[in-house]
């Protein structure tokens, strides 16, 4: 076994290497792929594979600094891309596969990528824009066979570098913890995304919270179905894989009527949610074997207040609740303690919290305003791609501004309000989003809502009219009469929906968030089914 000595193992590429030696049959992911099967990765096929994309990587002329995308749903060669970035020096760019159009146009001139890795089906999707990205050089797909997506001997295939039995390896080429090691784009719920430079420090902390917080044993199995371009993926159970070394399975996209078939089949012991997925999962038709599953924590950020209990109790599962962003800010709620509804506290000793108003004074508890955090140790910063203005002013004063209002209890427990700009108020009343979508969700043929406003009808100052966008489950149509009778029934008068905007589905952006900026764009040109209260009264 050759020396590593010289391996920083706070690297990923330095670490995968380091596995490979010491464990190299180890199985670290499944990517499950339904009646396809399932494609197996260890340590030393995550090395092999990841070297060998570095070597095509350095042989396409990309530098260390360079940029490239990975474009394409949770597949194997979504991770040797990662590492082979690490390796060589390329800054890996992941892009949600379901962007098209002028947002993938976007993200692609944004980040200045000279090579993108897409799988055969988001390559249409590249085609439709790639002319218009004068940096864009190289294009490399991998081909799915189970896909039957026929790929045109114009590309170059990935699958011919991946199965290579001989290369000319690439020895580690970065050494420097603040070298970049990803651009990670914002959701862009408000407006265009912005990508934030992650460095390989990053996953140290990765390392931290999977021990103080997820505590993970070793003979659990994690599961996600978020994608892998988004951070939530990576933080909970990507990179908590691959340096603990706990088996970790994927799938190619959420699927919220197989997630517990699913965990059953590889016997997973926790998965990872975000609000709209435990929502989504809830409102599936109650089966008797709901209880019956290996699962033991669910960690999510954004559980429904209305549903939290329910949640649980039905599927025999424990919640840990926790808050975070791709920018900086991290708390969670440990299961059994403080009140339900709460994301937590920050963790002790590594963050610091305050909640202020329009002029950066505190507000005592109960009462709400923006939740800014800092760094205890070191210094509070976020570095986006290309814009150093916004860069300091998102932490303006030292505090990492989130733009998220919140409020806490006496004991210090915080809760999420809203994002800043996206209250709801009606007659006076705050809105309760998914107190609504929970009565709305509970009918039998609607399959996803989201709530959301636009200006009221009457012009009153920062008063909403309520819109419920609703998308039926597959086989059922929504009967708009149905679903106002059950608001009347169910609902206060004020939480009623003024429309009810019947969509065959729900938009949404990378971390699994209803993209209601789209449903309003929607509405407000008067696509789709669209149905007003007034006329059901």
């Amino acid at each position: 076994m050759t020396s590593k000595a010289h391996l920083n193992q706070a690297i990923a590429s330095h670490m995968v290497e380091i596995k490979a030696d010491e464990k190299p049959d180890q199985v670290i992911y499944i990517f499950e792929k339904g009646t396809h099967g399932e494609d197996i990765v260890t340590y030393r096929s995550l090395h092999d594979n990841a070297n060998k994309i570095a070597r095509l990587l350095l042989d396409q002329g990309l530098k260390s600094g360079d940029t490239f995308g990975v474009f394409m749903r949770n597949h194997p060669e979504f991770v040797y891309g990662l590492i082979a970035g690490t390796t060589m020096g390329a800054v890996m760019v992941p892009i949600d596969p379901r962007s098209r159009g002028d947002r993938l146009k976007f993200l692609l001139n944004d980040s200045g990528v000279k090579a993108v890795f897409v799988s055969d089906e988001c390559l249409e999707q590249l085609e439709e824009v790639a002319a218009g990205v004068p940096s864009l050089k190289f294009i490399s797909v991998i081909s799915k066979p189970e896909h039957g997506i026929p790929v045109t001997s114009k590309y170059h295939l990935l699958n011919e570098t991946v199965g290579k039995d001989t290369w000319a390896q690439v020895e580690q080429k970065i050494m420097d913890l603040q070298h970049p090691m990803q651009i990670i784009y914002t959701s862009g719920t408000t407006g265009d995304p912005k990508g934030v430079k992650i460095r390989n420090s990053r996953t140290g902390l990765f390392t931290i919270v999977t021990r103080l917080v997820w505590k993970y044993k070793p003979t659990d199995v994690l599961y996600n179905g978020l994608s892998l371009t988004h951070g939530n993926a990576q933080a909970v159970t990507l990179f908590p894989s691959m340096y603990m070394g706990f088996k970790a399975v994927f799938s190619s996209r959420f699927s919220k009527s197989r997630i517990w078939d699913i965990c059953r089949k590889y016997g997973c012991t926790t998965f990872s949610l975000l609000g709209g997925m435990a929502s989504g999962i809830y409102n599936e038709p109650p089966r008797p074997d709901d209880s019956e599953n290996p699962v033991e924590v669910v960690i999510s950020a954004g559980t429904p207040v209305s549903i939290w209990e329910g949640f649980e109790k039905r599927f025999n599962v424990k919640i840990l609740e926790w808050y975070g962003s791709v920018e900086g800010g991290f708390a969670y709620k440990p299961i059994g303690q403080g009140p339900i509804g709460s994301f937590g506290k920050p963790v002790p000793g590594v963050m610091e919290f305050k909640i202020v108003d329009e002029n950066d004074n505190d507000v005592p508890p109960g009462v709400r305003g923006e939740l800014i955090c800092r760094m205890m140790k070191g210094e509070t910063k976020v570095d986006y791609l290309g814009k150093p203005d916004a860069s300091k002013e998102k932490t303006r004063g030292g505090w990492l501004r989130s733009g998220d209002i919140v409020h806490r209890d006496e004991k210090g427990w915080y809760f999420f309000d809203f994002r800043k700009g996206t209250e709801l108020r009606r007659s006076g009343d705050f809105i309760q989003p998914d107190y609504v979508e929970k009565v709305i969700g509970e009918h039998p043929d609607v399959s996803e809502v989201c709530v959301y406003g636009v200006p009221a009808a009457s012009g009153a100052p920062g008063e909403s009219d309520l819109v419920v966008a609703v998308s039926p489950f597959e086989g059922k149509t929504i009967d708009p009469a149905a679903i106002y009778e059950k608001c009347k029934k169910d609902l206060e008068a004020n939480f009623i929906p003024s429309y009810l905007q019947v969509v065959d589905e729900i938009p949404k952006t990378i971390s699994e968030k209803a993209l209601d900026r789209k449903l309003r764009e929607q509405f407000e040109k008067g696509e789709g089914s669209i149905y007003k209260y007034k006329d059901f009264k």
